[in-house]
């Protein structure tokens, strides 16, 4: 076969297998999709959403008379007639104090080909209120739920020590309690729950941009993966606590719109995984076939597009393997076994196309290093690409210090020659 024919079948051997891998990529993706829709369903039943809990929000109602007298014609004579009108008035009012404490514990689930950042959350909430109107009336005290579909333990919402957990609003998924306050009056408002939700975990102190007095936040995780929601507040301070940080958030007088949250930590998504290493194989498939086209070359060793074929048949097997094997496997486990399977196909290949030396030497390592060695990357995020670069600069210097003195037409007539 002349040189340029066998470039030709090398390059739709190359073809064939991107096609493949964009094919299985796509399939990945799909399953991926599919499962993730069916299963973080039955997750957000079983466990519950992204929770947002707000600060008990406060309504202050009270009412004024006023005397109103009017003229009424009656039997030809003008009577005055005196009416007291009494009108309803409300605004909204601000706490004095917060003292909120928050303990997150990360429970990490995994289902088929996701895994899911579900998390448990114990909230208490101290919070003060001093009536500064000259007005007496209602003070009326309204705790949102985070989540109305939740499951809420050893729930408690008391005012001036009072329980008042019994008024839920079914509708709005709120707890409501009126109590008659005069000017200066302290009030003490206290809430707590355990419950469990997904993903993230966030604290709205105020609806909107509002202002803060005496505010302070204080949260507890068992995790040192420390990452917070876009829009939200960074800490005060920080320091160790355990496996995890104790955070948190002090400040005496603020004016912000932003809230304070917390995002759950989470791992490698074997569905993800597996599709990004499908789509980019190619890449690791082209410089091992430089690699082994040139060594063959220089080496005047006969391999036919159909050698390549089946180099690119036992690459392909790899990804298929780790696609089909991820989701009943830990991703490491599964990695190995692809890795190991790939490369045992290649090197037992070769030894008997080539010698046991270029096999077990050059192709295997070659191969740990662009399919094995490039896969592994994908484990970090944001360094792909770098180790993309890298392989094709070290690659690059390796092929021209070898060729360096080649001549390559002579190089190219002897290997045809030797067919």
């Amino acid at each position: 076969m002349k040189s340029p024919f066998r470039l030709f079948g090398i390059g739709v051997v190359f073809v064939m297998a991107t096609v493949a891998w964009l094919v299985l990529g796509g399939i990945t993706e799909h399953r991926k999709g599919t499962q993730s829709e069916k299963l973080r369903g039955s997750v957000q039943t079983l466990w519950g959403n992204q929770q947002v809990q707000s600060a008990p929000s406060l309504i202050f109602h009270w009412q004024t008379q006023e005397q109103l007298v009017r003229t009424e014609t009656k039997d030809g004579k003008d009577t005055k007639v005196s009416e007291l009108i009494t009108t309803d008035h409300e605004r909204p009012a601000s706490l004095s104090s917060s003292d909120v404490d928050v303990k997150l514990h990360s429970d990490l689930r995994r289902k088929g080909l996701a895994w899911y950042s579900l998390y448990d959350v114990r909230f208490g909430g101290d919070y003060n209120y001093v009536h500064q109107g000259p007005e007496s009336g209602v003070l009326e005290v309204v705790l949102t739920f985070p989540d109305p579909s939740a499951l809420y333990d050893d729930f408690r919402f008391l005012v001036d020590g009072v329980d008042v957990s019994g008024g839920l609003d079914p509708n709005g998924g709120k707890l409501r309690a009126r109590l008659k306050v005069s000017p200066g009056q302290l009030v003490q408002i206290r809430a707590g729950y355990e419950s469990r939700g997904l993903d993230q975990w966030q604290y709205k102190p105020s609806e909107g941009v509002g202002r803060l007095e005496k505010f302070k936040l204080t949260m507890h995780t068992d995790f040192s993966e420390i990452d917070y929601p876009t829009g939200t507040l960074s800490p005060s301070a920080r320091k160790r606590e355990g496996k995890g940080y104790q955070l948190l958030w002090n400040f005496s007088q603020i004016v912000t719109g932003n809230g304070i949250g917390m995002i759950m930590p989470s791992r490698i998504q074997p569905g993800e995984l597996a599709a990004e290493l499908s789509l980019s194989a190619p890449i690791s498939l082209f410089f091992y076939f430089f690699v082994i086209f040139v060594l063959a070359t220089l080496r005047n060793i006969d391999l036919h597009p159909i050698n390549y074929l089946l180099i690119a048949g036992a690459f392909f097997a790899f990804h298929l393997l780790f696609a089909y094997s991820v989701d009943h496997l830990p991703v490491e486990g599964a990695f190995t076994l692809s890795s190991v399977v790939s490369v045992f196909l290649v090197v037992s290949y070769l030894r008997l196309v080539v010698s046991r030396r270029f096999a077990f030497v050059e192709a295997a390592l070659a191969q740990l290093v662009y399919l094995v060695g490039f896969s592994l990357a994908h484990f970090w995020d944001g360094f792909t690409g770098l180790t993309t670069t890298v392989l094709a600069i070290a690659t690059l210097y390796l092929m021209m210090q070898l060729t360096g003195r080649v001549r390559w037409s002579e190089a190219l007539a002897g290997r045809v020659a030797s067919v």
